[in-house]
């Protein structure tokens, strides 16, 4: 135990020493800790209860709205929501945990877990739940194919853990084949289809026998409802659905069904996108599960709504502004993006930041994600513009040219302030700015100088 101790010492001090220095203490004293003493991980003090959060997209929102809920209920939740979420990261946030004795100050954990990390924390950590959001295809450099990440979650999750999957993702869904489950979905809806509409659809034929899967419905790309007819498999029954989503009224209704009874119950949405619909019923999942009463999980749902950094909508002289996050090298978050907004009702005016900018050292230049993205959306009367700016701004015109979106419809440019210049500010026009996970920054110095724009236009600044 004497190494632990020189890791855990040193790491506190390398904490303490970034936090006078201005820095964040994120994951870099976890990754002191464990260059010293490699178990690092399996030695510091924990929670006794631990929420994994897991999956391609939804991890972040599911995590910071779980965090929330629990705060609210009185628990005294440790996140690693100032660090990162891969072991370094994770190892961090017990350091900040526990006192120098090893004895850790918190009722509960929720962590974030990168999926490609789980070898290097699951050996150590073993959540009491964990979250599977979904499991879709993401940067093919990192993460190649959903189905290797799959094999990777498979091979080391604690056989202790009980899993929360989503019922509607065939892939994701078949995670832990000893392990104790709960599923969540979202029943049929009136824009469900027949057929799959994205040119991306990873479960096409069955995983038991091979032979063609048919759908009940699709909802978007693999999701949705199947069955194989050949050797029965099909989608996992769900304990907590949606079987209702009442846009006029701005709530969805869902069934529980747990323990041989049924309820039923409604809670506001903080968000009309199908993606954040999935995020609300994963953790009404989880609070339940954790034994939280109903009316308290709906009391949260009436006070909460999506951070800002993910979605942001305001109004400046009656021209509605709206920064939406896109994770680049991500075909199926983009092609959810794209979908929402063409369905959402008026006309629009939108910004493209999709560039890679947190990878630009070390990027593989590999621009095959945008052939697996659904730019056909953006070809849609609403869409009066799409103006791309960065970088990459001619591999976007290129590839929505391709996607037949009318060239005169199309500006681009790879200063991004001059992508303002090509905004009308009509204001029958919604704007939309949609930026890349690690360009919030950007996106909101560009908001806040089209605010400018738009007051000078009216005559507000001289």
């Amino acid at each position: 135990m004497l190494k632990f101790y020189i890791a855990l010492y040193t790491a506190k001090i390398v904490r303490i020493m970034l936090k006078i220095l201005g820095r964040k203490a994120s994951f870099f004293p976890g990754r002191v800790a464990i260059t010293i003493c490699k178990d690092f991980l399996g030695k510091v003090d924990k929670p006794k209860q631990i929420i994994g959060v897991t999956g391609t997209n939804g991890k972040t929102t599911v995590c910071n709205l779980i965090i929330d809920a629990l705060k609210q209920n009185n628990y005294k939740v440790l996140d690693n929501s100032f660090g990162s979420n891969i072991d370094a990261g994770i190892a961090a946030s017990f350091i900040a945990g526990v006192n120098i004795i090893n004895k850790t100050k918190y009722d509960i954990t929720v962590l974030e877990i990168d999926e490609r990390s789980s070898p290097k924390i699951f050996p150590y950590v073993k959540p009491t739940y964990l979250i599977c959001t979904n499991l879709f295809r993401d940067s093919i450099r990192r993460n190649a194919h959903p189905e290797f990440i799959l094999n990777i979650l498979n091979k080391n999750l604690p056989e202790q853990t009980k899993l929360i999957l989503n019922a509607d993702d065939l892939i994701s869904s078949s995670l832990g084949s000893t392990n104790e489950k709960i599923y969540f979905a979202i029943d049929k809806l009136d824009t469900d289809k027949e057929q799959c509409d994205n040119i991306i659809n990873d479960v096409r034929i069955c995983p038991k026998c091979h032979s063609l899967l048919k759908y009940n419905y699709v909802r978007y790309h693999h999701i949705g409802n199947a069955y194989c007819p050949n050797c029965g498999f099909k989608s996992p029954k769900p304990n907590y659905e949606v079987t209702k989503i009442d846009y006029k009224n701005n709530n969805i209704t869902v069934s529980i069904s747990t323990k041989g009874t049924k309820l039923i119950s409604k809670y506001r949405l903080i968000s009309n996108s199908i993606f954040n619909i999935y995020n609300m019923i994963a953790v009404i999942s989880l609070l339940s599960e954790l034994g939280i009463d109903i009316e308290k999980i709906q009391n949260f749902f009436e006070k909460e709504k999506i951070i800002e950094s993910r979605y942001n909508k305001e109004e400046v002289d009656g021209i509605k502004i709206i920064s939406h996050m896109a994770k680049g090298q991500n075909p199926i978050a983009c092609s959810c993006v794209f979908d929402y907004i063409r369905n959402e009702k008026g006309k629009k005016e939108i910004i493209l930041l999709l560039f890679d900018l947190f990878d630009s050292k070390e990027s593989s230049e590999n621009i095959t994600w945008l052939y697996d993205c659904d730019f056909k959306f953006l070809n849609s009367d609403d869409i009066d513009k799409v103006i791309i700016g960065g970088p990459r701004a001619e591999d976007f015109y290129l590839r929505l040219l391709l996607a037949n979106v009318p060239k005169e419809k199309l500006a681009f440019t790879e200063e991004i302030d001059n992508t303002i210049n090509y905004l009308s500010l009509d204001k029958s026009k919604d704007i939309y700015i949609l930026f890349e996970l690690y360009d919030e920054e950007i996106a909101k110095n560009l908001r806040r100088k089209i605010e400018i724009k738009i007051k000078e236009k009216e005559g507000g600044v001289s």
